[in-house]
């Protein structure tokens, strides 16, 4: 194989993007041909195949924001040099401007996140926002091929940087097949002993950022408030994720009496155990390009009420399109979704069942083999078009 450059922030296995890096990163590692990564973060299984050489760039006091500039100086130097050798170059969104692939997972022009905290912590977030935004419409201008994780993802994109509709091609993320699968009902009730979770009572999860309002926590906590005001419901909260609001919110729960059905557990390894023991997801997100984690939930057979906006949302059938939320703002609309869900459960089952199925076929490796290909097709389309001038 010719040699392949990757640039991004980080190729290791937690969130979404960095998922799908390493993925991608893991599968080119395994046919063989050289592989370079410049980014600031590597898992160590990649670190082990001879062929792999990582690039490391440093990241100024741990800040992304100031890890940036040095991630597209390096970057330019060795996609320059690969694109000399022949190779092929690939990189993450606004990372990198360089005529070559680029990978969008998160389109800056198509959201602008509400700052939370304080001043100090408002002003960089509209200064990191607007420096993004600035090299998401440079890279993406000046790529040759654009490959989005979804087709909202590419709408947004198109409608963001003005790039050509034709050089923007729809890959959705893969997944382990393995990992997040359809449980047997003992195998449910042995995760939801292992947590301590009684038996007799439904669990539903949120996981997300508690940083600022992109997740919509700030919807479903009053959503939960109403609910937990009726005796019939039977459902508790679980909260997976950090972030500066937390304390907030814990708080709040506790002078709200509902410091037994909200329970906070923070930053979590063990997500595809939670899942295994939960009984729903709940995702009211005001932007999600995709949303890796409600896939990770639909594989395992686990209803997932997402936003009807979030790219992830295209892939619902319309069988359950219940559960796919107009307004991600509307509390009350995030309640009747829930009371559907409760009383729907059964019914849903097996629509979910053949959904599962569905997104299980579709393997990080089978997404990464689907990247390859489509960059050789346009490589080759490239040096015919040259050929025949």
């Amino acid at each position: 194989m010719r040699t392949y450059t990757l640039i991004a922030g980080d190729f290791v296995s937690t969130g979404g993007m960095d998922r799908a890096n390493l993925a991608l990163a893991s599968y080119l590692a395994r046919q063989g041909g050289p592989v370079r990564l410049v980014a600031h973060r590597v898992a160590d299984e990649l670190l082990g195949f001879p062929n792999v050489r990582f690039v490391r760039v440093p990241k100024p006091a741990g800040a992304y924001l100031l890890g940036e500039p040095l991630l597209e100086a390096v970057g330019r130097l060795w996609a320059l040099r690969t694109l000399a050798e022949g190779g092929e170059v690939l990189a993450n969104g606004g990372n990198c401007a360089v005529p070559a692939a680029n990978w969008v997972h998160y389109v800056h022009g198509a959201y602008a996140a509400e700052g939370t905290g304080s001043l100090l912590r408002r002003l960089k977030g509209r200064v990191s926002h607007r420096l993004y935004l600035r090299g998401e419409r440079r890279a993406l201008r000046r790529a040759r091929v654009i490959i989005a994780n979804s087709e909202r993802t590419r709408a947004d994109l198109l409608a963001a940087t003005g790039a050509a509709p034709e050089r923007v091609h729809v890959i959705y993320y893969g997944i382990d097949p393995e990992r997040f699968r359809p449980r047997a009902p003992e195998e449910r009730r042995e995760a939801r002993a292992a947590l301590g979770w009684p038996e007799g009572r439904r669990v539903a999860l949120f996981v997300g950022a508690l940083g600022d309002r992109r997740k919509g926590f700030d919807t479903v906590f009053p959503a939960w408030a109403r609910l937990c005001e009726r005796e019939d419901w039977n459902v508790d909260l679980k909260v997976v994720g950090v972030g500066a609001q937390r304390e907030a919110w814990e708080r709040e729960a506790r002078e709200r009496g509902l410091g037994e059905r909200i329970q906070f557990l923070g930053f979590r390894k063990d997500v595809p155990a939670l899942m295994a023991a939960a009984d729903l997801l709940i995702a009211p997100t005001r932007y999600e390009a995709y949303g890796l984690g409600v896939q990770e939930a639909l594989c395992t057979g686990l209803p997932a009420l997402v936003s009807r906006s979030a790219g992830v949302a295209e892939r619902y059938p319309a069988e359950l399109r219940e559960l796919l939320i107009d307004d991600p703002d509307d509390t009350a609309e995030l309640v009747r979704r829930l009371e559907r869900w409760r009383a729907r459960e059964a019914e849903l089952a097996p629509h979910l069942a053949k959904l599962a199925e569905a997104l299980r076929s579709h393997t990080w490796d089978g997404m990464a083999a689907a990247i390859v290909d489509l960059l050789e097709r346009e490589r080759d389309v490239a040096l015919g078009r040259r050929g025949g001038s």
